[in-house]
């Protein structure tokens, strides 16, 4: 469940680049990079979801992106990249003198889908711990979402369940009243060298 394989390599160096290239833009000129689109493979004018992620040292620097897309990949890279850069509240904005120190990794998600109904919490848990999906989570007007990697980080599945919980506003346990709305789905996960 966790990896896509539909990009070939040449595409996902084209994004990595251009995410960079956006940056760049952004601090020499305040603005936004503008793609030909005409030259560019199918593949990159698909419509999907995509997260893009700035670490600086192995640490978590900015993660912003969508689920679901109505525009195509390049430009959605172009904001998510601009938007982790300069408006994930939690942190500062980038300052260009970090952009040496960042690697750029980009998710492309597959399409949501409705996690089964479960029995119990047993068989939730060991569906969750055998596929390591990417969860959204959806409680009223609560929700939260987790992509397939954090699993690296979180590797327990109560702790991994739980903390999306909370992510979302909700109490740690909620996930236990099995009344949440769950999708998952999966990521093609590439980042710079």
């Amino acid at each position: 469940m966790r990896v896509l394989c539909f990009m070939k390599k040449e595409n996902k160096q084209y994004l990595l680049k251009l995410a960079r290239r956006a940056i760049q833009k952004y601090f020499q000129d305040k603005g936004v990079l503008q793609i030909d689109e005409d030259n560019l493979t199918q593949v990159l004018k698909e419509k999907k979801g995509n997260f893009v992620t700035l670490w600086k040292n192995d640490k978590l620097r900015g993660c912003i992106g969508d689920l679901e897309s109505k525009k195509p990949i390049y430009q959605t890279v172009i904001d998510n990249c601009l938007a982790s850069a300069l408006l994930d509240p939690r942190f500062t904005a980038l300052k260009d003198d970090e952009l040496n120190d960042i690697k750029i990794e980009i998710s492309i998600l597959s399409k949501l889908k409705k996690l089964p109904d479960f029995i119990n919490l047993d068989s939730f848990l060991k569906y969750l711990d055998k596929y390591k999906p990417g969860l959204l989570i959806k409680k009223g007007s609560h929700q939260a979402t987790f992509l397939p990697q954090v699993w690296e980080d979180l590797t327990s599945t109560e702790l991994f369940i739980s903390h999306l919980c909370e992510k979302a506003g909700l109490d740690k346990n909620e996930w236990k009243k099995m009344d949440l709305e769950i999708y998952q789905y999966s990521a093609e996960v590439f980042k710079e060298k």
